[in-house]
């Protein structure tokens, strides 16, 4: 499968293409290549500007990637497309713009920086018929993932935590703290009905509450502790999981997923259930600069069924 990338302005467009087009690294991905990209780039974020031409001469010399001029042309020489670029802000008008191919497409996190946008997506994948899948790797982190499978459904809240830095041009929990609140989602599913945040200057604890009555937390810290993990509790007691000690990357398993999509076109990750990981970030947001509760839904906390 020729596998298309937009925007190579952040490390994972180095990981995902190392693990796709090197069959001899450690845990290889294989059925795909990445054989075209677009470097693209946002001027006014730092973070972007400055990895553009040193990940474009890697994907070039290191892969025999070969660069577009433009998303289109990247659209018309893929079956598949990654759309890496590490601003959220450009992520609805560069599918808008590549959406009519009717290629597959994988939005790297987040989907979008406004729930706005994340509905513009949405619509625009409606009116072409073009799937779309968009997750943190940390939703297919190997601990997580395997302690997942013994819960059969029992799990009646999650604490998850993780380094959150802020980014100015990426509001708020958009930066890092999605990579927690996708942990948070994995667990419990969507139907979250308010969210509140208590936030202090080295770290922001955000409050989800779920309409069947479940409870979970995403601390996110500034305090230089990089170590993400989560306490998933069950009737039968509660378990520790240290996200960040695991011989497979995060990328691994999010690459073997994301492959299953391209060749399906059915996203393992309900569309529904992303969107509302965008409200979900926004409402936080919000909650964050009041200090008061956001309601995502009119439904009442614990009044819904349980899952």
């Amino acid at each position: 499968m020729r596998i298309g990338m937009i925007g190579l302005d952040t490390s994972h467009c180095s990981a995902f293409t190392r693990l796709l087009n090197d069959s001899g690294a450690a845990f290889h991905v294989p059925g795909g290549k990445v054989t075209v990209a677009y470097p693209g780039g946002s001027p006014d974020f730092e973070l972007s500007r400055s990895r553009v031409k040193t990940i474009t001469e890697e994907l070039e010399k290191g892969f025999g990637v070969e660069m577009r001029a433009s998303c289109e042309e990247v659209a018309e020489n893929a079956d598949a497309i990654l759309l890496t670029s590490v601003d959220g802000r450009v992520h609805a008008e560069q599918f808008e713009r590549i959406a009519p191919y009717g290629r597959p497409v994988y939005i790297d996190k987040p989907l979008a920086v406004t729930a706005r946008d994340a509905a513009g997506i949405m619509s625009i994948a409606q009116r072409y018929g073009v799937p779309v899948m968009s997750t943190s790797a940390l939703r297919y982190a190997d601990p997580l993932v395997t302690e997942f499978k013994r819960s059969n459904g029992s799990i009646f809240g999650v604490d998850c935590h993780g380094p959150m830095q802020l980014e100015e041009t990426q509001p708020g929990f958009f930066w890092y703290g999605i990579h927690g609140v996708e942990m948070l989602y994995a667990a419990l599913g969507g139907g979250c009905v308010r969210v509140t945040v208590v936030s202090g200057e080295e770290q922001d604890v955000v409050v989800g509450e779920w309409g069947d009555g479940r409870i979970g937390t995403y601390r996110g810290n500034r305090m230089g502790n990089a170590e993400f993990g989560a306490v998933i509790h069950r009737p039968s007691g509660s378990g520790r999981i240290n996200v960040s000690r695991s011989e497979k990357p995060y990328y691994a398993g999010l690459l073997e997923q994301v492959m299953v999509f391209f060749k399906t076109r059915k996203s393992p990750v309900d569309i529904e259930e992303t969107t509302e990981i965008i409200r979900f970030l926004e409402s936080a947001n919000e909650s964050r600069k009041t200090g008061k509760p956001v309601f995502l839904r009119q439904e009442e906390p614990g009044k819904g069924d349980h899952r």
